[in-house]
């Protein structure tokens, strides 16, 4: 891994939300979703939004999303390093989630950019073992 590879602080998991740090740790990008209604919801929650029910399953994402909005990122405490870019993203599922963009430059950024998933390995702060997050990349094909 490069030297100049920022490093993160690794999650915590709360209960909730465990099922897509777990998926996460073997690239499986999961949803929650209801099981009383089909309603798929991102970041996860206890109950369901739609119908208050409390059961719930997963749902593996097809990695494929657009770009809602975005904003560039600086480090506060390190001026050298790199921005990122933040996006907010429309996954395909109808949901939204937001993460980096990688392999982009934001002159490249515009509303509704076909982007997809990727996997990247960045060192943990607070583990000796790497931690691997979602990233979305622009696919290429222009929308």
């Amino acid at each position: 891994m490069a030297d100049s590879t920022p490093s993160v602080i690794a999650p915590t998991p709360d209960g909730v939300d465990q099922f897509f740090w777990d998926g996460v740790a073997q690239k499986r990008f999961l949803l929650q979703k209801c099981t009383a209604c089909g309603a798929l919801r991102q970041p996860p929650a206890p109950m369901c939004a739609e119908c208050n029910a409390l059961e719930w399953d997963t749902q593996e994402a097809s990695g494929r999303a657009t770009v809602y909005s975005w904003l560039v990122s600086h480090h506060p405490t390190e001026p050298d390093a790199a921005p990122r870019i933040i996006v907010v993203l429309d996954l395909e599922e109808g949901v939204r989630f937001v993460a980096n963009l990688v392999e982009c430059t934001l002159d490249d950024v515009r509303f509704g950019l076909p982007v997809e998933l990727t996997w990247v390995e960045f060192p943990s702060m607070n583990r000796e073992a790497p931690q691997i997050l979602p990233q979305f990349r622009p696919t290429g094909d222009g929308g």
